[in-house]
């Protein structure tokens, strides 16, 4: 039995986790990076580390993208799961990844000045055309 507030896994449930902690409302991200990694933009959530804890992980790899940050996938499926940035204390999750319902809402949207010409950004949330 497990006090996890929330749980959540990759398509194959190779890669795993669970977080003990609450969850930052999502943010959309329309930069290049996060688009070439899941195919559209990322929409991610955050945890504090000491609150977050992987299950499973034999499949997990990370791709370093840029020189500040690391993004965590599912070799075997394909999955987009975390993105981490360096030196802090959080996670990035990809909210797709949580299993069941959440709660979240969608807080806003970054990056907008790169987003995809095919798509236009929802009214919901704050704008932001780059990150502060």
């Amino acid at each position: 039995m497990t006090d996890a507030r929330f749980r959540g896994s990759c398509l194959c449930g190779a890669c795993a986790y669970e977080v003990h902690g609450p969850l930052r409302n999502v943010i959309a991200c329309h930069c290049t990076q996060c688009r070439k990694q899941t195919g559209h933009y990322l929409a991610a959530t955050n945890a504090q580390l000491a609150d977050f804890r992987l299950l499973r992980s034999d499949s997990l790899r990370w791709y370093r993208a840029s020189p500040q940050a690391q993004r965590g996938f599912c070799a075997t499926c394909g999955s987009t799961l975390f993105w981490q940035a360096d030196g802090r204390e959080t996670i990035s999750i990809a909210a797709g990844s949580l299993d069941g319902p959440t709660g979240l809402t969608t807080e806003g949207h970054i990056f907008c000045a790169d987003r995809g010409d095919y798509y236009k950004i929802p009214d919901e949330g704050y704008r932001l055309e780059q990150w502060t």
